[in-house]
């Protein structure tokens, strides 16, 4: 396969996010952002501002910015702007600036715009401006009350208990001269706002999910064009969500509690703010002159599906003029006075792609499969005409029994059926479910009188609206479509929160998934605002002992759910990814006392020596936790990854404390993290430097995960572990490498890895001199591998190496067999950092490396002969291109402005490199700073370069 130019790929990945101007003289500051969003609306009382710079020569650099601030955009000069005017500030920050203006007060609107000077001292033009909104500061400016309507007893069914969804409304009049009007609007439960019939804003399932006893998000939405003079009408939809609904597997293990974790009723509050051109205001809240009533959607539940009987739908319901005197007046629920009201933080629920129909298939029993070609998780538009009271049934899964059956058994006790009963409109009739969301490719319809069109049904994908910053693409197909899986198998993940999988009856944020992922994730999507809102779930379930929890937020889903080594560590790795990856120290800031506390935990939990033998943590269930889940083989102790951890996070902790200046906690986490080296070398590894354990105090293993199968030391996962986390001394990673590739050598170069010993497998053989037998790993196509999922047509990722094989089929489907889960996607790390070579030096990719490791040859077809890959950084642009054939090895790298970039140019002399189609020594635009290990070493600035290296 040809790959396209690289100036046609990045052309495009620019224009994706507006980044690419016509270029002024100077800097061309563009695609401002505040708090990680686009004119966003913020209760962060000194948000934080950021820009991206472009330039059309090379090596540039900002070295000074100027920021205005002001209340109207005319108002946005030196002379007039009334909020901030930073003058000239020296520097080459372009992100994380933290608004330092005058106090800003609850719904500010604040119009900012940038200017930056470049390496000559030359000002750029200021860029265009751009908006932030000040939310409600103070729960007291809250005025509405929480209303609804309780139909939970309305509930049916041996199985399923699923009441109608309320329906409530409100008509208010306008006065002449509305100038604006905004909208604030949260729920326990889930909701959809109407102002006049227009829905307000585009989100689903908002305000989310949290620990609603602790907070609960809004929405701000400006609706100013939605009112008119006169009457007006206000009417939303409330379903139960999270807060009410079924969540997780409690109803699969008979939990005490399967349903109604947190209340049994939705229930709304919201404000309607009204100015005037004369300067007065005028509020309309939620309260009890709200009218509420039952109608259509008769059941309506995130796991279980929706039921729709358009029957009995209210004609122009949400529109004035509405008769509403049959519906009852709402009903007011109490509030809890500790329960912070917030703005929502995360990127919104969306609709981002929509999907066609690839095929139909009539069924044996009258029903028809309609084949989307992807795994994804949201749901679909049914376009059907039909008689009143036909009943359109659609069942959903994620493959197909080779008999053509659509395959629902992973689903578990998830229903994942949604229902809709015709209402007989001769002009034919379309719906789709609002309240749920699904994990398929295939849909199964039951109902139809006559054979469908594939235009019957239109597959809308929902996640969280992360937008696309990576790009990975070569010649070999297997390579290509597998980055597609990873990606496919995020978006449907990241929804709301780090889910695990999308289908099945769970779909809770697994801290041992998030944690192995969070680096991968950020080189696929920008997770900055979706981490901001899950940190803060993460660190509200942190239990009273430090320990985080084994998922966030963190319903009582199982009696026995409480922490894991290898999961609970989320709580340390997640933010450090976020501040690596985005220089993010408020997050580390707000989240230290958290995070000490935790160490703290550990601490106190290995009794004061610093590492945790056998039999640690057998205080939880699964004893010693769940380990390295899906690993095959003898199992890895468990209290050996727990001491990794401990070490691993306590490195992290030393390195946060000295990026957000904590010289005391720096201190004392560098020597903690020594004390627990020195305590695992001993107790765990011997003479000869291989890790050991005592397997006999294991017993038979009862209790533990597989531990019927042995436990020992010398495994593939703690030799990955022990290289990718620096727990061996720099001088023995070599002989840690060997026993790496030995222990692969005699399982016939397969992994026997799980969850916990998948992710730093490729990156530890790179790091130890075994780059081709990482390659050979992840261009394998036997059974384990990565390339096995997809000559079995996947087109996620599976959470088992053999969830299906043509030759098995279904190995799992009674118990736990999810078709799109993230955690063995962490492969994307290497792809990026190793094959690609993109690496970051300074938090935010201020500096970076660009390394590729080039795979090696006598692959033909099964090989790789050329790679590129992009990710779109706080600062821009950066792009890894390499191509080899016939003993020539080309290499284009851009950098973006305001960065440095170490380039690696795999070459034995800087005299086999041309740049550019010169000399590489000739070259003004870049500096050759030495060599090491078949790689010329040249610093560069921003710009675009190409390398020719001859053999």
């Amino acid at each position: 396969m040809k790959l396209r130019s690289l100036f046609t790929f990045l052309w495009s990945a620019t224009l994706i996010l507006g980044t690419l101007n016509v270029f002024a003289k100077g800097l061309n500051p563009s695609y401002l952002r505040c708090e990680y969003k686009v004119d966003p609306v913020t209760d962060v009382s000194n948000p934080r501002l950021s820009w991206v710079l472009a330039s059309d020569e090379n090596n540039q650099v900002q070295t000074a910015y100027q920021i205005l601030v002001s209340t109207s955009k005319e108002s946005l000069t030196e002379r007039d702007a009334d909020l901030w005017n930073s003058g000239k500030v020296n520097g080459r920050d372009t992100y994380q600036i933290v608004y330092n203006g005058k106090p800003l007060k609850s719904r500010d609107l604040c119009y900012w715009k940038v200017r930056s000077w470049d390496k000559n001292g030359v000002a750029g033009p200021w860029s265009e401006a751009a908006t932030w909104e000040m939310g409600l500061l103070s729960k007291t400016e809250w005025k509405g009350k929480w209303i609804g309507l309780d139909l939970d007893h309305l509930g049916k069914g041996k199985v399923y208990h699923l009441p109608p969804a309320p329906y409530l409304r409100k008509e208010i009049f306008i006065k002449k001269g509305l100038k604006k009007a905004r909208l604030y609007i949260t729920a326990l439960g889930v909701y959809e706002m109407n102002v006049n019939g227009q829905k307000a804003g585009d989100a689903r399932l908002t305000p989310g999910w949290t620990d609603y006893d602790k907070r609960v998000y809004y929405q701000t939405y400006n609706v100013t064009t939605s009112l008119k003079e006169g009457p007006n009408a206000l009417a939303a939809q409330l379903s139960y969500g999270w807060y009410a609904g079924y969540l997780g597997y409690g109803l699969l293990v008979q939990n005490p509690v399967v349903r109604g974790f947190y209340g049994r009723v939705p229930t709304l509050k919201a404000q309607l703010e009204i100015q005037y051109a004369d300067g007065t205001t005028e509020t309309f809240s939620t309260d009890e002159t709200w009218k509420a009533s039952q109608g259509a959607l008769l059941e309506s539940d995130l796991l279980n599906g929706e039921t729709y009987d358009a029957r009995l739908e209210f004609k122009d319901w949400g529109k004035t003029g509405f008769n509403d005197k049959s519906w009852k007046n709402a009903e007011i629920f109490p509030d809890k006075g500790e329960r912070k009201v917030q703005v929502y933080p995360g990127p919104p629920v969306k609709v981002t792609q929509e999907l066609a129909v690839k095929s139909v298939t009539p069924r044996p029993d009258g029903t028809y499969i309609f084949d989307l070609a992807q795994n994804f998780a949201g749901v679909i538009s049914l376009k059907v005409k039909g008689r009143a009271g036909d009943t359109i049934r659609l069942r959903y899964g994620e493959k197909l029994h080779p008999d053509g059956r659509l395959m629902t058994e992973n689903l578990r006790m998830a229903r994942a059926t949604d229902t809709y009963i015709l209402r007989g409109d001769a002009a034919g009739e379309t719906w789709e479910p609002k309240f749920t969301f699904h994990g398929f490719q295939y849909v199964e319809i039951k109902g139809l009188k006559e054979a469908p069109s594939k235009d019957m049904l239109t597959g809308l994908v929902v996640g969280s609206d992360t937008p696309k910053v990576g790009s990975f693409e070569t010649d070999n197909a297997m390579a290509n479509q597998l980055y597609s899986n990873i990606d496919w198998t995020q978006r449907a993940n990241y929804l709301e929160i780090p889910t695990d999988c999308p289908q099945r009856d769970e779909r809770i944020a697994w801290t041992g998934d998030a944690q192995v992922y969070a680096k991968s994730a950020t080189f696929n999507r920008d997770v900055a605002s979706f981490f901001t809102k899950w940190i803060v779930d993460l660190n509200d379930g942190q239990y009273e002992s430090g320990a985080y929890p084994l998922y966030a937020p963190r319903p009582n889903l199982r009696w026995h759910d409480t922490f894991s080594p290898g999961w609970m560590e989320a709580g340390i790795i997640c933010p450090y990814q976020v501040y690596r990856a985005y220089a993010d120290t408020r997050m580390i800031a707000e989240g230290w006392t958290y995070m000490v506390r935790f160490m703290d935990f550990l601490e106190k939990r290995s009794k004061g020596t610093h590492v945790f033998v056998e039999n640690s943590f057998t205080d939880i269930s699964p004893k010693g936790g769940f380990g390295d889940w899906l690993s095959f083989g003898k199992k890895t102790p468990p209290d050996l990854l727990a001491s990794f951890y401990y070490c691993y996070c306590a490195d992290l902790m030393t390195e946060m404390a000295g990026a957000i200046g904590n010289g005391k906690d720096k201190k004392r986490f560098t020597e903690t993290a020594a004390a627990i080296r020195k305590a695992i070398t001993e107790h765990y590894t011997d003479a000869d430097g291989k890790f050991k354990c005592n397997a006999k105090a294991y017993g038979d293993g009862e209790g533990y995960v597989d531990g019927a199968l042995g436990f020992t030391g010398h495994t593939q996962t703690v030799y990955a572990n022990a290289i990718y986390m620096n727990i061996v001394k720099p001088a023995d990673k070599t002989k840690a490498g060997n026993f790496l590739a030995a222990l692969l050598k005699e399982n016939g170069n397969k992994m026997s890895t799980g969850f916990l010993g998948a992710k730093p497998m490729l990156p530890a053989l790179s790091a130890t001199g075994h780059s081709d037998e990482a390659y050979h790993l992840f261009l394998s196509k036997e059974f384990p591998s990565w390339g096995f999922e997809v000559a079995n047509g996947s087109t996620t990722i599976w959470e088992r190496w053999d969830s299906f094989t043509k030759e098995d089929g279904f190995k799992y489907n009674a118990a736990m067999n999810s078709f799109s889960h993230y955690a063995f996607g962490a492969v994307c790390e290497w792809m990026f950092g190793n094959a690609a070579g993109i690496k970051s030096v300074k938090p935010g990719f201020a500096e970076f490396i660009i390394r590729p490791e080039i795979a090696p040859d006598g692959m033909g077809n099964d090989g790789v002969n050329e790679l590129k890959a992009s990710l779109q950084s706080m600062n821009g642009l950066i792009a890894s291109e390499w191509s080899k054939k016939s003993g020539t090895l080309r290499m284009k790298v851009m950098v973006p402005v305001n960065t440095i970039a170490n380039i690696y140019v795999p070459a034995s002399n800087a005299g086999q490199v041309k740049l550019n189609n010169k000399t590489l020594a000739t070259s003004k635009d870049v500096q050759v700073t030495g060599s090491e290990a078949g790689y010329v070493i040249v610093k560069a600035g921003s710009g675009t370069f190409e390398f020719v290296a001859e053999k």
